[in-house]
């Protein structure tokens, strides 16, 4: 190819169907195909390996060489193009995204256990009264103390934690996320001796026996 004559490339990239597209004159294509053709295969398994295999990139790009002026004339008519494919196999990477199921959470049932008062305790009711918790924290705190230190349980079940919801008339939130919680960010419970039990802490002794109820609720 002669320093006078301009040439006019297009390149296109398919990443759905892992295809790379050269167009252009002959002599354009054949002096360059080697080079481009290295290039966009790479770039494809980069796109693919990011996740992008389900979207179609089209790159369009005009490329003089360097001993051409910047002005970029069409192609005579009558002179013939080529136009010269590379396939890539898009093939699932390690790199691609997984998709998990979600996550179920299980179905915990209540657990009958002794919430009414007798001559040596008070009722739940009237104990959840007197404490007024303000959230599910407090609440599921409150629970936990009145089994442990009324009914002399070292452990409370999940299951008996719903009871108690049942017994003072309360909307049951996912006993399991707030227990967790409680055990991370308020330390008033920690993990009993199997999954869905827990115990209360001292801290938590503490905040129901003696920070509750608040002093702006009472007021």
């Amino acid at each position: 190819m002669s320093s006078g004559n301009n040439s006019e490339a297009r390149f296109t990239i398919n990443v759905k169907e892992g295809i790379v597209e050269l167009e252009g004159k002959e002599s354009f294509v054949d002096k360059h195909l080697e080079k481009f053709e290295e290039i966009f295969k790479t770039a494809v398994k980069e796109a693919i390996a990011s996740g992008m295999q389900q979207q179609n990139v089209a790159l369009k790009a005009q490329v003089a060489l360097p001993q051409e002026v910047h002005e970029v004339p069409q192609v005579p008519d009558g002179q013939a193009t080529t136009t010269t494919t590379a396939a890539v196999a898009a093939k699932p990477t390690a790199a691609s995204p997984a998709r998990h199921a979600p996550r179920v959470a299980p179905t915990l049932p209540p657990i009958p256990v002794d919430l009414k008062a007798n001559e040596s305790k008070p009722g739940l009711r009237e104990f959840y009264a007197e404490k007024k918790p303000q959230n599910h924290y407090e609440k599921t705190a409150v629970f936990a103390y009145y089994i442990t230190k009324f009914n002399k349980q070292q452990e409370v079940k999940f299951g008996e934690i719903l009871s108690c919801y049942e017994e003072v008339n309360e909307k049951k939130p996912s006993v399991i996320d707030i227990v967790k919680n409680s055990v991370r960010y308020k330390g008033w419970l920690e993990q009993g001796s199997d999954k869905f039990s827990t115990r209360l802490t001292i801290s938590g002794e503490n905040y129901v026996k003696f920070d509750m109820p608040k002093k702006d609720a009472t007021a």
